[in-house]
C-alpha cells in the first residue's frame, strides 16, 4: 500500500478486487471494506455503525449492503442506513489510476462531529434506542483522554459541556409527553447533579441513564400542545399566584398552564418558586411527596441548561399539580388521628407565627429531631411551632426534617415488607425537596411543607419497629479496603446492614468522603436501577455536602447505601449496552 497523493491511498489492484468482488484493508488505523458492485467500485469502514461487525462478512444486493449480525441495512453509494437504529456507515472516495484502486481515507464529513452527535441522540430519543442514545452521549462528550478512539472521520468530537446533553433531554422530554414533567426529567436532574460526584468515567455513564428514563418516559406517548400566556403583560405576581392556585384547586389544567406560562413570560425565576411551592403545599404531601419533588428538580435542571428553557420546562409541571393525590384525603392521615386538621390549623396560624416570631435566629435543641422522631403528631406539631416562633427559618426546618426523614431510612427493619423501601424513601425525597425548595426561597408555604414533611416522617415510625441500630463506626478500619467490599456486597442481595457498617467504618477511618461518593455512584450506575433508588442516592449526595455534622454527614450516605444493597443486583442490562457503546467508541471487536 503506497502513497499516492496527499490525499488518496492505494489500498488493492483493480483487477483482483473485480475477481474477488470485495477485500478488506486498513489505511491509517481505518478498517475498510471493498466491493465491486454494478460495475463500480465502493469503499466503506468495515465496521458496522451498529455493534462492528465486519461489513465485509455482509451481502451486498441491488446496492443494498446488508450486515449479517443485526441485518442493517446501508445504501452502498453513500452509507446512509435503512434502518435508524443502526446509524449510516462512513464511505470513502475511490478513483481508479492505472489498473489501482485508491481510497480518500479522510474525506469532509457531511455535517460536523458535534451536530452529527446531536442529531443521533435525538434520533435515539425518539425512538427509544438505548445504544444509539450511548453512542451519541459517548460522541458528544467525548476528549483528548479518549485514547485509541477509532470513530469513523468526522464522527468524534471534543468535549461539548455535559449541559448540552441535558438541555436535548429538557426540550425533548418537555415536548414529547403530554402528561407533563415526567420520571424521566427527575432522573435527567438527579444525574446532571451527581455529574461531579461520580468517576470521570462514569460522568457519561450519569447522563446516558438519565436520557435513558426520558427516552422510556416519552415512548408511544403523545406530544404536548402549549396555552398561550395571557394578553395582559402587566398581571402581578399575586394575582397570577391567587389565579394558579385557584385553577389547581379545581384541577383546571389549561386554566393553570395559561397563569403559570404568563408567570414565567413576566416574573423572575424567585416569584416563580413562591408561586409553584404555594400551590404545592395548599393542600398535603401531594402526591405521595412527588409533586415538590418534581418541582424541585425542574428548577435544578434549568440551573443546570439556563433560565432561557423556562419557558418551555416550567408549565409540564401543572399536571403534576392539577392531577396529584391530595393526603388529606386518604385514611392514613385521617384515622386513628386527624393529621390533616392538625396541619391546616397550622396552615391558618403560620402567618401570625411568622409575623411574631422572634428576629434573634434559632439553634436547634438537642431533642428537636428526637421529637419529630417520637410516637405524638402533637408533640410535633409543637415543636415546629416553638421553633418558629424562637425564628427558624424554612431553611433550617426543612434540613431538621430531612434529617429524621434520612434516620427513618437508616433505621429501617428489615423485617418489613420489601415495598416499604419505597415509604420511606418517599418522605426522604419529598423532604429533600422541600429543602432545595427553602433554599432557593423565603417563603411561607416552604414552612407548611417542612411540617408536611414532618408529618409523614411520624406516619413512618412503624417502619423503625424495631429500629435497625445506626453504626458508630469504627475508627480502626481500613479505608483502602471497603470501597471494594462495598462493590462487592451490592453484588449479593439483601446485604443491608452490612452495606451501612461499611459506609459508617469508611468515615469513621477518615476515608476520603469524595471517594465514596465515586464508590455508591459506580455501584449506582452499572445496576438497573429503578426511579426510586437513582432518585435517592442523588439525594443523599445533596444531602451529605449540606451537612455540618460529621456523624448527621455520615447518615446520609448509609440512607443510600442501605437503600440501594436492598435492590441490587440487578440484570445490568443498560450497563451491558454502554459498555458496548464504549468498546465501539474505543475500536474493539464486539463480535468476537
Amino acid at each position: 500500500m503506497t502513497t499516492e497523493s496527499a490525499e488518496y491511498v492505494r489500498v488493492a489492484d483493480h483487477d483482483d478486487l473485480v475477481e474477488e468482488g470485495r477485500a478488506v484493508t486498513t489505511v491509517e488505523g481505518q478498517p475498510m471494506a471493498l466491493f465491486h458492485h454494478e460495475g463500480e467500485i465502493r469503499a466503506v469502514n468495515n465496521r458496522c455503525p451498529h455493534m462492528g461487525f465486519p461489513l465485509a462478512k455482509g451481502t451486498v444486493e441491488d446496492g443494498i449492503l446488508t450486515c449479517h449480525w443485526h441485518h442493517a441495512r446501508f445504501e452502498l453509494s453513500c452509507g446512509d442506513t435503512f434502518d435508524p437504529w443502526a446509524d449510516d456507515v462512513q464511505t470513502y472516495p475511490v478513483e481508479v489510476r492505472d489498473g489501482d484502486v485508491y481510497v480518500d481515507p479522510y474525506p469532509e464529513p457531511d455535517e460536523p462531529p458535534v451536530e452529527h452527535w446531536q442529531n443521533r441522540l435525538e434520533a435515539g430519543l425518539r425512538d427509544d434506542l438505548r445504544l444509539v442514545i450511548a453512542k451519541s452521549v459517548i460522541g458528544l462528550l467525548a476528549d483528548d483522554t479518549d485514547e485509541h478512539s477509532s470513530s469513523s472521520p468526522g464522527t468524534s468530537s471534543r468535549n461539548v459541556p455535559y449541559t448540552d446533553p441535558v438541555r436535548t433531554g429538557l426540550e425533548f422530554g418537555t415536548e414529547y409527553r403530554a402528561d407533563g414533567w415526567g420520571p424521566g426529567l427527575v432522573i435527567l436532574g438527579a444525574m446532571a447533579n451527581m455529574y461531579d460526584d461520580v468517576r470521570p468515567e462514569d460522568r457519561r455513564r450519569a447522563l446516558y441513564r438519565g436520557l435513558l428514563e426520558v427516552a422510556d418516559d416519552t415512548s408511544g406517548e403523545p406530544p404536548r400542545f402549549e396555552q398561550p400566556t395571557f394578553s395582559n403583560p402587566d398581571l402581578s405576581k399575586d394575582r397570577l399566584k391567587q389565579w394558579f392556585r385557584k385553577t389547581v384547586e379545581v384541577r383546571d389544567d389549561d386554566g393553570a398552564e395559561r397563569c403559570l406560562r404568563t408567570a414565567v413570560a413576566t416574573l423572575d425565576p424567585p416569584e416563580i418558586a413562591e408561586i409553584l411551592y404555594a400551590a404545592g403545599t395548599d393542600h398535603v404531601y401531594l402526591d405521595s411527596g412527588h409533586t415538590l419533588d418534581f418541582v424541585n428538580k425542574a428548577l435544578e435542571t434549568l440551573d443546570h441548561v439556563g433560565w432561557e428553557h423556562a419557558e418551555q420546562a416550567v408549565p409540564t409541571l401543572v399536571p403534576r399539580f392539577t392531577q396529584a393525590r391530595r393526603s388529606e384525603e386518604q385514611s392514613e392521615w385521617r384515622q386513628p388521628i386527624d393529621l390533616g386538621e392538625l396541619v391546616f390549623e397550622f396552615h391558618g396560624d403560620l402567618p401570625d407565627l411568622l409575623d411574631a416570631r422572634d428576629a434573634g435566629g434559632w439553634e436547634p435543641q438537642a431533642g428537636f429531631v428526637d421529637t419529630l422522631l417520637s410516637d405524638d403528631p402533637h408533640d410535633i406539631v409543637d415543636a415546629v411551632r416553638g421553633a418558629i416562633r424562637n425564628g427558624a427559618t424554612a431553611e433550617q426546618l426543612a434540613s431538621r426534617v430531612t434529617f429524621a426523614a434520612a434516620t427513618r431510612v437508616v433505621q429501617f427493619a428489615t423485617t418489613n415488607e420489601f415495598n416499604d423501601w419505597n415509604t420511606v424513601h418517599h418522605t426522604f425525597s419529598y423532604c429533600n425537596g422541600v429543602h432545595g425548595g427553602a433554599r432557593r426561597v423565603d417563603a411561607p408555604a416552604l414552612y407548611r411543607g417542612a411540617l408536611h414533611g414532618a408529618m409523614s416522617v411520624y406516619l413512618d415510625r412503624f417502619l423503625n419497629t424495631p429500629p435497625a441500630p445506626i453504626p458508630d463506626g469504627d475508627p480502626d478500619a481500613d479505608p483502602e479496603t471497603i470501597p471494594e467490599k462495598l462493590l462487592e456486597t451490592f453484588d449479593k442481595e439483601g446485604e443491608v446492614d452490612t452495606a451501612g457498617r461499611l459506609v459508617a467504618d469508611y468515615l469513621a477511618a477518615d476515608g476520603d468522603p469524595a471517594a465514596l461518593k465515586a464508590t455508591l455512584g459506580r455501584g449506582l450506575l452499572r445496576e438497573d436501577a429503578g426511579f426510586h433508588t437513582l432518585q435517592h442516592v442523588e439525594a443523599g449526595f445533596e444531602q451529605f455536602d449540606l451537612a455540618d455534622d460529621p456523624d448527621e454527614a455520615s447518615v446520609y450516605l448509609m440512607a443510600p447505601a442501605r437503600y440501594m444493597a436492598a435492590h441490587f443486583p440487578t440484570r445490568r442490562s443498560a450497563e451491558q449496552t454502554f459498555t458496548i457503546a464504549e468498546r465501539l467508541h474505543q475500536g474493539e471487536r464486539i463480535h468476537k
